[in-house]
């Protein structure tokens, strides 16, 4: 293969992984399957289960306080949260934010959450950055990262960025009873 092919198709890929990441999940975190269970520590140490959001539209938010675009993308989070969190939706009474750091200090996760605004009680982390047992089960690479699960636990969305979050909340609210 000649030298301008070769490049042409490793730059074609450095795109492909600049632009989308290289978060690609997996198998088991695919659009339309049951999101894998979670169950961590909350800042106070209380453990909090994903499986005990059910019934609720849920976005997991894959984060850390070390990481800048996390950070950038808190205030979009927040906005989110603030405008759907008591509305209805297709498949889920309400909108709940289950967010999963991957710090390894406690005082900068906690610090984090109330520098940003974080104003949801579903934080959790075990507190061991890479090596979390939620990324590794939902096979996180890089950061920020997130699946919106309905009520039901399927997954419907996966890597909402900006104003995708609260645009995609607005196309699933149940505007009638």
């Amino acid at each position: 293969m000649e030298k301008t092919a070769k490049f042409s198709i490793l730059f074609s890929l450095f795109l492909v992984f600049s632009v989308y990441g290289c978060n690609n999940f997996d198998e088991k975190t695919r659009v339309g399957n049951i999101a894998p269970e979670i169950s961590l520590n909350s800042p106070d140490g209380n453990i909090l289960k994903l499986s005990d959001l059910r019934g609720k539209l849920v976005l997991i938010d894959f984060w850390a306080s070390w990481c800048g675009p996390c950070r950038r993308e808190n205030p979009y989070l927040v906005a989110a949260y603030n405008q759907y969190k008591n509305k209805k939706f297709i498949n889920g009474k309400e909108f709940i934010i289950y967010s999963i750091s991957l710090d390894t200090k406690i005082n900068s996760w906690k610090n984090a959450i109330n520098t940003d605004n974080l104003n949801w009680e579903y934080h959790v982390s075990d507190l061991q950055g890479w090596k979390s047992t939620a990324a590794r089960e939902y096979n996180i690479n890089s950061i920020p990262a997130n699946l919106l699960i309905d009520g039901d636990g399927k997954i419907i969305a996966k890597n909402l960025r900006g104003n995708e979050i609260t645009q995609t909340l607005l196309n699933l609210v149940k505007w009638s009873e």
